[in-house]
């Protein structure tokens, strides 16, 4: 029995210091007026080789479309356990999506960048319509899109 109360109290110590090792980021996406259906969108991870490591949101609800977020999908594998739970609606035209998230403070400044692809039904598909590097020196900073996205930031 002291075992079990010595292990799960080890278990609650190191799930809060984790937690205390975040920061709470919000995205911010604005799309331009494109005329259109809404927008499909993957908020993802990259590390400093352009390699997929994490989903942060993906916005659309019918995941048989997700395949046109092209890197997204590619580095993903478009495994359900990758976006469960962190999808929200599509975005319409002239639309803002404001997510705000959880970062593990190591993942800032650490050489990861977000990006950001879109699609549109019967329009084009944009693979990184937003790569931004996940810096300090970042945050606040509006950049434009490639594609759909008007501008992108991210505050802490």
């Amino acid at each position: 029995m002291n075992k079990l109360t010595l292990t799960l109290g080890l278990v609650a110590t190191l799930a809060l210091s984790t937690a205390a090792l975040a920061r709470e980021v919000t995205f911010t996406t604005e799309l331009k007026d494109y005329g259109g259906d809404e927008a499909y969108m993957a908020l993802y991870l990259t590390d400093a080789n352009g390699q997929y490591q994490d989903t942060l949101w993906i916005a659309g609800k019918k995941s048989k479309y997700y395949k046109h977020l092209r890197d997204w999908a590619r580095g993903s594998g478009l495994r359900s356990r990758e976006y469960d739970g962190l999808t929200g609606a599509s975005v319409g035209s002239g639309r803002s999506l404001n997510i705000t998230l959880d970062i593990a403070d190591e993942l800032i400044d650490a050489g990861y960048d977000v990006r950001v692809d879109t699609a549109v039904e019967d329009n084009r598909d944009n693979r990184a319509d937003v790569a931004v590097a996940l810096t300090t020196e970042g945050a606040g900073q509006a950049v434009s899109g490639r594609g759909y996205v008007q501008s992108f930031r991210y505050t802490f």
